[in-house]
């Protein structure tokens, strides 16, 4: 008898820049560590084949660079202030956010699919259901929905 085998999903280089600007946002946050410092480590240490290693740094650069913003917009949303938030919960939505806000070109329902996706691979066992409510809050807030 044969063994069933599951297909191997093919991870599109799109998912795979968000996955790694997640992680370089995530530990940006955790380190302090400048930015540019935080993504040459990233780069250098980090396996990056197939990624769209352009799209990933300007997801990580362009969502550091607007992080207030992001941050503000997501806030009023959030059942919790920021800094309570799980570090990897506010990476993911903090990138969510960021494409909603500033990358008119992503359609909405991609940006919140992308993170519950990406939620459900580095996140805790049910925050994909929690950055999917707050995603579903703040998209409409920013004329997205």
């Amino acid at each position: 008898m044969t063994e069933k085998k599951e297909p191997v999903k093919k991870v599109s280089p799109r998912r795979r820049a968000r996955e790694c600007a997640v992680q370089a946002l995530y530990s940006w946050a955790i380190s302090g560590n400048a930015p540019e410092q935080v993504e040459l480590t990233f780069v250098v240490d980090q396996d990056l084949k197939g990624v769209d290693k352009p799209y990933f740094s300007r997801l990580f650069r362009q969502t550091v660079a607007n992080v207030e913003a992001v941050d503000f917009s997501m806030s009023h949303y959030l059942d919790r202030t920021l800094d309570e938030l799980d570090p990897i919960e506010k990476a993911i939505l903090r990138l969510a956010v960021y494409e909603l806000q500033f990358e008119p070109d992503v359609p909405y329902k991609v940006a919140i699919n992308e993170a519950i996706e990406v939620a459900k691979v580095f996140g805790a066992d049910e925050s994909h259901k929690y950055i999917n409510g707050v995603l579903d809050k703040v998209a409409p807030a920013l004329g997205r929905k």
